[in-house]
């Protein structure tokens, strides 16, 4: 269940100014405090965002990151043993070995 943040208008309780409180996605937006009864307004709340991974770290979670670095050319900056340090248009020996990382 997401926790969402609501704030008291104009009055606060022994919840204080801004509370959090966890509902269902389905359920409606309060309009007041379940605490005290006054008037309260929805926040909108930061998220929890992932911090980006290291090619080293997508590479050990199987997945291939290819850099842009030419009309037609890419960098496989996670690539293995055996694959192509370029990934280049019309040249099909050059594209990553996504069968031998992909399994069932």
């Amino acid at each position: 269940m997401p926790i969402y943040e609501y704030e008291h208008i104009d009055y606060f309780c022994q919840w204080g100014k801004v509370f959090e409180i966890r509902q269902h996605l389905d359920d409606p937006v309060l309009e007041e405090c379940p605490v005290c009864g006054e008037p309260v307004k929805k926040l909108i709340s930061r998220t929890n965002m992932a911090s980006p991974k290291t090619n080293s770290e997508l590479k050990d979670m199987g997945f291939t990151k290819l850099v842009k670095r030419d009309d037609g050319v890419y960098e496989n900056v996670t690539r293995r043993d055996g694959e192509s340090r370029y990934m280049e248009r019309n040249k099909p020996e050059t594209i990553p070995h996504v069968h031998k990382i992909i399994s069932d």
